[in-house]
């Protein structure tokens, strides 16, 4: 079953992606302390708008990413560096890709998928290093609103809601 497998923020724009057990998410913001929840992240200011509450990523989506990296014989990126919030197990890249526009819960918590994150060059000019942009091309993850407070934390598992059960 898909489930949390790691849980990262960062305070502000550009510092390093730390590793919490849980985190506490406020609805229509994001996870408190997270750079975009406090409008601290790099794209906070972007027009028009978007809503970045959470960012979501598959293990799997990181493994293949690291594996093109390691055949352009580049160096692969942690989980950390993609800079995501949510790390995601037992998942697809594409089943994760395939929830923009549906309503989910991670753990207890109701989200929407938004949109795909489009890989940038952001992470690759922190670390400077190359190829983050191909690597991770359909397989960058996802942004999701928040539509309840509370805390997830790692282990809790991913359900999608039916549109009959709305």
């Amino acid at each position: 079953m898909p489930h949390i497998h790691s849980i990262y923020i960062a305070p502000f724009a550009g510092k390093a992606m730390l590793q919490i057990p849980s985190a506490e998410i406020i609805a229509g913001e994001g996870i408190k302390g997270d750079r975009y929840a406090t409008s601290q992240g790099a794209f906070s200011g972007s027009i028009p708008t978007k809503i970045r509450h959470i960012s979501l990523i598959a293990t799997s989506g990181i493994d293949d990413a690291n594996q093109a990296l390691k055949n352009l014989i580049s160096k692969p990126f942690l989980e950390a560096e993609t800079r995501r919030n949510i790390v995601m197990q037992n998942i697809s890249a594409q089943d994760l890709n395939d929830l923009v526009g549906v309503v989910f819960y991670l753990g207890r918590l109701k989200f929407k998928g938004i949109e795909l994150c489009t890989p940038c060059e952001r992470p690759a000019k922190l670390l400077g290093r190359i190829h983050f942009l191909d690597a991770f091309e359909n397989r960058g993850g996802l942004r999701a609103e928040a539509y309840e407070s509370g805390v997830l934390s790692c282990g809790n598992t991913l359900s999608i809601v039916r549109p009959n059960s709305l």
